[in-house]
Protein backbone atom coordinates (compact mmCIF):
# COMPACT_ATOMS: atom_id res chain seq x y z
CA UNK A 1 0.00 0.00 0.00
CA UNK A 2 1.21 3.34 -0.91
CA UNK A 3 -0.07 6.99 0.31
CA UNK A 4 1.06 9.81 -2.02
CA UNK A 5 -0.43 13.31 -1.04
CA UNK A 6 -2.68 15.50 -3.96
CA UNK A 7 -0.25 17.81 -4.85
CA UNK A 8 1.90 14.66 -5.88
CA UNK A 9 -0.72 12.81 -6.81
CA UNK A 10 -1.62 15.40 -9.69
CA UNK A 11 1.57 15.83 -10.75
CA UNK A 12 2.72 11.67 -11.33
CA UNK A 13 -0.87 9.89 -11.17
CA UNK A 14 -0.23 7.69 -14.50
CA UNK A 15 2.80 6.34 -13.23
CA UNK A 16 1.49 5.66 -9.31
CA UNK A 17 -1.28 3.87 -11.83
CA UNK A 18 1.16 2.09 -13.75
CA UNK A 19 2.95 0.84 -10.97
CA UNK A 20 0.20 -0.74 -8.93
CA UNK A 21 0.27 -4.52 -9.29
CA UNK A 22 -2.75 -6.32 -9.38
CA UNK A 23 -4.60 -6.13 -5.73
CA UNK A 24 -1.97 -2.98 -4.35
CA UNK A 25 -3.77 -0.13 -3.45
CA UNK A 26 -2.62 3.62 -3.75
CA UNK A 27 -3.72 5.98 -0.91
CA UNK A 28 -4.57 9.60 -1.72
CA UNK A 29 -3.84 12.05 1.15
CA UNK A 30 -4.57 15.63 1.85
CA UNK A 31 -2.33 17.35 4.16
CA UNK A 32 -1.56 13.54 4.84
CA UNK A 33 -4.78 12.42 6.39
CA UNK A 34 -6.12 9.52 3.67
CA UNK A 35 -9.01 10.60 1.67
CA UNK A 36 -9.58 7.89 -0.92
CA UNK A 37 -7.87 4.68 -2.26
CA UNK A 38 -7.12 3.77 -5.60
CA UNK A 39 -7.00 -0.09 -6.50
CA UNK A 40 -5.89 -1.82 -9.73
CA UNK A 41 -8.57 -3.71 -11.40
CA UNK A 42 -7.79 -7.17 -13.03
CA UNK A 43 -7.08 -7.37 -16.53
CA UNK A 44 -8.98 -9.45 -19.09
CA UNK A 45 -6.94 -11.43 -20.35
CA UNK A 46 -7.43 -10.90 -24.50
CA UNK A 47 -7.35 -13.85 -26.98
CA UNK A 48 -5.44 -13.17 -30.02
CA UNK A 49 -7.55 -12.49 -32.63
CA UNK A 50 -4.76 -11.82 -36.03
CA UNK A 51 -4.31 -14.93 -37.97
CA UNK A 52 -7.89 -16.61 -36.67
CA UNK A 53 -9.57 -16.90 -40.18
CA UNK A 54 -6.05 -17.07 -42.21
CA UNK A 55 -6.74 -19.40 -45.47
CA UNK A 56 -10.15 -19.36 -45.05
CA UNK A 57 -11.77 -16.47 -47.22
CA UNK A 58 -9.34 -14.10 -49.61
CA UNK A 59 -10.37 -10.14 -50.35
CA UNK A 60 -11.01 -9.56 -53.87
CA UNK A 61 -8.83 -6.69 -55.08
CA UNK A 62 -12.28 -4.64 -56.15
CA UNK A 63 -12.49 -3.98 -52.53
CA UNK A 64 -10.06 -1.32 -52.02
CA UNK A 65 -11.15 0.31 -55.24
CA UNK A 66 -13.16 3.34 -54.76
CA UNK A 67 -16.84 2.99 -54.57
CA UNK A 68 -18.81 4.26 -57.82
CA UNK A 69 -20.35 7.68 -57.78
CA UNK A 70 -24.19 6.78 -57.32
CA UNK A 71 -23.47 4.78 -54.00
CA UNK A 72 -21.24 7.36 -52.82
CA UNK A 73 -24.27 10.29 -53.06
CA UNK A 74 -26.39 7.84 -50.87
CA UNK A 75 -24.16 7.81 -48.28
CA UNK A 76 -23.88 11.24 -48.26
CA UNK A 77 -27.92 11.53 -48.87
CA UNK A 78 -28.00 12.63 -52.42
Amino acid sequence: MKRVNMHDAKTHLSQYVAELKPGETLILCNRNEPVAELRSLKRKKLKPRIGVFEGQFTVPDSFFEPLPDDILKAFNGE
